[in-house]
């Protein structure tokens, strides 16, 4: 970048970015607040000036489509803009939380913002099917358990379902079990030998109680048949299978095969395998089972970042008159591969740079995220080496792009920066993403004459208001700090100002002649013109002249010459 010539000292302001990314602020609301509820002082907890928010540009940053929150730049209020339900946003997920970013310019800073949303008890326990059939023979010995259908309750944690209760009876008690995901299911449990002939039916309330307060609940009739016939259940040779899947495996792959056995015989001892009401809803869609050899197949997509693990309940039927069945679990664990490549978001950019731009200010702020897991989710980044931009690496996967030296708008007028990111995965997925960045002029350069001095000749007796010679000055800068006005330099010719012999135009660098000259009064003399931009501070250039009147030629010659 050229070295700037000035008359004066210079005053230029810039807009650039702070080097660093703020800690985390945290809040925490319960869900279903009204509009306009607040949720948090974000300018007094950032520590911002509430009156500068306008002026910064104060806004909130997210890759969600809807805007369940806002901020009111006058106060520094954080509140929310819609109804936020916790079961729509997060499903059923332990955690729910609104992540995203408040930024400001003049300059950049980015801070992390998370709002945690706190389940409430809005909604009740409901059971699949309001009755639940049960056939159970009279030959059961007491101690013997029934699994029973799951109620499913939309809110988690304390909300959801915390326990079961069956109605008053003789002979059933219940017991209630928690899975390896902390949800709850029940069992019956035969605490009396039956006599079909003394009582052939039974019909018990099961009730499904969630840990809110006041509590919720739900109910299903048991209906129990007590049979005579058909006295033993299929056995599984195992009470728990395990296995494992890749989660690119394909439709149709084999996960594993169960096996039970039924020691009556004949139609009695046929086995019919099923997946039982234990087993989740999306269980059942992933994974397929024949009913006749236990082979469990894949049925649908799988993705580790869904879920890492399923936890599939099976029963083994037997085809009596009345049906008796054994009941296994099977843990099939997925097994993440190198699917997700990784994603490369421009949290924050200032699209303009100045040309004299300090070394080391942070010009944008990239995030690269990877949903896989392990090796296969860590990233890495990179931007060319030929450009005066290089990357920093920030906690949390971010990225500062910042500059390197001072930029020259007169070599190079703007970038587009191609960023790579790729993962650690064997092969890496990669993926690139290219930002644009403009460079603003400063005002560095100073008008150049085309020639270091001029010569001009001019008869006597001339007339006066011609155009006797025209100077020209270039400068490289553009728009307002490159365009050029001319003007003639105070000095003295024969005790008498040079403006009263000689006017230029500001704007062409036409000279004129204000006087008809005299040879034998005025051989010659010497003027200044100077050349000056209109940046601010603008910068300038001069050049002393001179003039000779040659014998009988009655000419004026004009020399100029520069100075700093």
């Amino acid at each position: 970048m050229a070295n700037a010539l000035s008359c004066g000292p210079a005053f230029i302001l810039l807009l650039f970015v702070s080097d660093l990314v703020s800690g985390q602020i945290h809040y925490s609301i319960p869900e279903e607040l009204e509009q306009g509820a607040f949720v948090g002082n974000i300018v007094r907890d950032l520590g911002l000036n509430v009156e500068k928010l306008s002026a910064r540009k104060f806004r909130l940053v997210s890759d969600d489509s809807r805007q369940y929150l806002k901020v009111n730049v006058e106060n520094g209020i954080l509140f929310v803009n819609e109804r936020i339900d916790r079961e729509e946003l997060c499903g059923q997920s332990p955690t729910c939380s609104l992540s995203f970013e408040a930024a400001v310019d003049n300059p950049l800073e980015v801070h992390p913002i998370e709002v945690e949303i706190v389940d409430i008890n809005d909604n009740s326990p409901n059971f699949p099917k309001e009755r639940i059939a049960l056939q159970i023979g009279e030959w059961i010995t007491p101690g013997a358990s029934f699994p029973l259908e799951s109620a499913h309750d939309l809110d988690v944690g304390v909300n959801a379902i915390n326990t079961y209760e069956i109605s008053s009876n003789d002979y059933f008690g219940l017991s209630v079990q928690t899975r390896s995901d902390g949800s709850k299911h029940a069992e019956l449990l035969l605490e009396k030998v039956l006599d079909r002939e003394d009582e052939s039916e039974f019909k018990l309330v099961l009730t499904a109680i969630d840990g809110g307060y006041p509590h919720r609940s739900g109910t299903a009739e048991i209906s129990i048949t007590v049979a005579d016939i058909n006295d033993n259940a299929p056995v599984f040779d195992h009470d728990i299978y395990r296995a494992s899947v890749p989660e690119n495996a394909s439709k149709g792959r084999l996960v594993t095969k169960i096996n039970a056995v039924d020691l009556d015989a004949g139609i009695n001892a046929e086995v019919k395998y099923t997946f039982s009401s234990y087993s989740s809803e999306r269980g059942r869609e992933i994974f397929k089972m024949d009913s006749k050899s236990g082979e469990i197949k894949v049925d649908g997509l799988l993705d580790f970042e869904e879920a890492n693990v399923y936890e599939l309940y099976v029963q083994a039927t037997d085809k009596g008159t009345i049906p008796m069945a054994g009941h296994a679990k099977v843990i099939v664990k997925i097994i993440d591969v190198n699917d997700n490549a990784p994603e490369i978001k421009l949290r924050s950019i200032s699209r303009v740079v100045p040309e004299d731009v300090t070394p080391g200010t942070v010009v944008a702020v990239i995030s690269i995220t990877d949903r896989d897991s392990g090796v296969n989710g860590e990233v890495h980044c990179t931007v060319p080496m030929n450009i005066p931009f290089s990357l920093q690496k920030s906690p949390n996967n971010q990225y500062k792009l910042i500059a390197r030296e001072v930029l020259d708008r007169e070599k190079e007028s703007s970038y587009n920066i191609s960023i790579l990111a790729w993962d650690g995965g064997t092969p890496p997925l990669s993926a690139n993403r290219t930002m644009s960045l403009s460079v603003s002029d400063v005002n560095d350069n100073a008008p150049e004459f085309t020639q270091s001095s001029y010569n001009v000749y001019l008869m006597e007796k001339n007339t006066p208001g011609a155009s006797i010679f025209a100077v020209t000055a270039l400068d490289p800068d553009v728009d307002q700090n490159g365009e050029i006005s001319y003007s003639v330099v105070e000095n003295q010719i024969q005790d008498v100002s040079a403006t009263a012999y000689i006017s230029i135009s500001s704007k062409s660098g036409n000279i004129y002649a204000l006087r008809s000259f005299d040879y034998e009064q005025l051989k010659h003399f010497q003027i200044k013109v100077q050349a000056q931009d209109g940046g601010f501070p603008p910068i300038d250039q001069c050049c002393p002249r001179e003039c000779y009147n040659p014998g009988s030629k009655r000419q004026c010659a004009i020399y100029c010459f520069t100075c700093n």
